[in-house]
């Protein structure tokens, strides 16, 4: 079927999205919806059998839905309707919630419904961009495929949305404006908590902290606490721990509610504001606990598995240094196998916003970039141990080489990885020109870094990025990465292996020392970063305010001729 994808943004459900039909066997081209005339011009060009719009904020022309059949996939249950739909789910404690397709009419969210799934929320306030990313996503990419299928069915017919059914019990709901996303920290913990991550990701709940109007992300419940609400206790790695109605949160992100202004930790934005807050005793690497922990380190037997969970998969420049010292920790333990496991987002990479932020953007990514290329070095010689890279979250760019470091390399079904860097005007680092070409030959690493493409989980097994796809809920892959590290560890012939991995190694660095890669590739990078030869100053700030596109991208767009 010829399937026409508009959208809003190609974010990573549009991604999920084109790349399960494709492997569908459907024709699937994309377009952003950057005007009404956009839209119009791109179907008639496409001349799609159907019309799927997996991430659109915008009004589909009646142009196109009254000659295209067109299916919204909105982020709510049958009969839920408006732009805000996510945030009033985690605003109002919903126990329940899901995801459905419906057919776009003249009246926004309340055409005929095409297929639905539920979801359960729990009783913890789920961040909106894990919501969203994870078990929306997962339904939303469901339904996608199942509309496919009911649209090449002649008999189907969509139900009309009737408020008198059961299964329909979504309501209108108004955007949420910024008054209601307010809150005080004299609140209980738990409903500042609700509060921030009903509005994580975008656009960010709003506080005033140590004077300054910000807009708060990235909130976790911190220690029973009695103290001043909204006064800072204590910081760490970049969080601050702030007391509110009944105890604490950590915060790890804010952005001051200044023109211009970027979302960072939250220590960098307070600055001198903090002076004589003192510095909360870090935890140790291998201890439990509550609270801000980025990094951890946990055994279980023979396996040694180092967690690292950085806000959005961004690595800025310190985080990377104290994660290079916890992976010296872990190589230093008697274990047999090493697991490195992602969080939410795997990784994507150097860190573009403090980059942004910093007094000397092109310096601040110099020193970025030779941060992140000492943590993947530290992966990959890793001698003493196996090592397993766990990716149960999207990577992107230094993201995906850092876990080709490794020497098996485990998916979750439905990740996506962006393995290249020219849309951001970069030639790239973290020795991919090594761990890339070892892994699917010279051929394919030049072309998977110039098409600039998506690739998922089976793709990525089958071409040779992945060793092994598991599914299930981020628990339960992460709990067979385990499985598979514990089964690897007792092998009778793991002496053995490690001998190859040794000898590999060692045969490499022969033919082709990894300073050679690290030096050659940071010659490319410093005319990238320095002298800016192909737009990365633009590409970043862009990211970084979230600007809108201006075009859609060719390799993806329906062709004009």
């Amino acid at each position: 079927m010829r399937v026409l994808l508009l959208c809003s943004a190609f974010n990573g459900l549009t991604q999920r999205a084109w790349l399960a039909l494709r492997e569908e066997g459907h024709e699937v081209s994309v377009e952003l919806a950057l005007s009404a005339q956009v839209m119009l011009e791109a179907v008639a060009l496409a001349k799609p059998d159907l019309v799927v719009c997996p991430f659109l904020r915008e009004r589909v022309p009646e142009g196109v839905w009254r000659e295209h059949r067109t299916i919204i996939i909105h982020p709510g249950p049958p009969g839920d309707r408006g732009p805000s739909s996510l945030d009033w789910a985690i605003t109002d404690a919903e126990a329940r919630w899901g995801v459905t397709a419906l057919q776009a009419v003249e009246e926004m969210d309340a055409g005929p419904v095409w297929g639905s799934r539920a979801l359960r929320l729990g009783e913890e306030a789920p961040r909106k961009s894990s919501l969203y990313n994870g078990p929306v996503a997962d339904a939303a990419v469901e339904l996608v495929l199942e509309v496919v299928g009911k649209a090449a069915d002649p008999d189907f017919e969509p139900a009309p949305l009737d408020y008198g059914r059961p299964e329909v019990w979504g309501r209108l709901r108004p955007s949420m404006r910024m008054a209601e996303r307010e809150f005080s920290w004299a609140e209980s913990t738990a409903r500042v908590l609700r509060r921030i991550r009903a509005a994580d990701g975008s656009p960010g709940a709003r506080a005033l902290l140590c004077g300054v109007p910000v807009r708060v992300f990235d909130a976790f419940e911190g220690p029973s606490l009695s103290g001043a609400p909204g006064t800072v206790a204590a910081r760490r790695a970049g969080a601050v721990l702030v007391h509110t109605g009944d105890g604490s949160v950590w915060v790890g992100h804010l952005r001051a509610e200044y023109k211009g202004s970027v979302k960072l930790p939250a220590t960098l934005v307070l600055g001198g504001r903090l002076a004589g807050v003192p510095e909360a005793e870090r935890p140790r690497l291998s201890g439990e606990g509550a609270g801000y922990r980025e990094i951890t380190y946990r055994r279980s037997g023979l396996v040694g598995v180092l967690g690292f969970d950085f806000y959005n998969g961004a690595m800025s420049s310190e985080q990377c240094r104290r994660l290079v010292s916890a992976l010296r920790y872990a190589v230093r333990q008697d274990t047999r196998v090493l697991v490195v496991r992602g969080g939410e987002v795997f990784s994507n990479g150097i860190h573009l916003n403090v980059i942004e932020a910093a007094r000397h953007p092109e310096l601040e990514a110099w020193t970025n970039i030779n941060a992140v290329n000492a943590v993947c070095r530290e992966i990959i010689e890793c001698q003493e141990q196996l090592v397993v890279a766990s990716v149960g979250g999207n990577a992107g760019a230094g993201g995906v080489m850092l876990a080709l470091g490794a020497d098996h390399v485990l998916v979750r079904e439905g990740v996506v990885l962006n393995p290249h860097y020219r849309t951001m005007g970069l030639f790239g680092s973290e020795y991919w020109t090594y761990v890339l070409p070892r892994r699917v030959g010279a051929e394919r690493a030049a072309e998977l870094t110039s098409a600039c493409l998506p690739v998922g989980a089976e793709q990525a097994m089958a071409m040779g990025l992945a060793d092994g796809v598991a599914g299930g809920s981020r628990a339960r892959f992460e709990e067979s990465v385990l499985e598979y590290a514990v089964r690897l560890a007792k092998r009778p012939d793991f002496e053995e292996l490690l001998a190859v991995k040794q000898e590999g190694r060692a045969a490499d660095e022969l033919r082709k020392p990894l300073e050679a890669y690290r030096v050659e590739e940071l010659a490319e990078m410093s005319r990238d970063m320095f002298d800016d030869r192909h737009g990365f100053a633009a590409a970043r700030r862009a990211f970084v305010s979230k600007a809108r596109a201006e075009v859609t991208p060719e390799h993806l767009a329906v062709h004009r001729g």
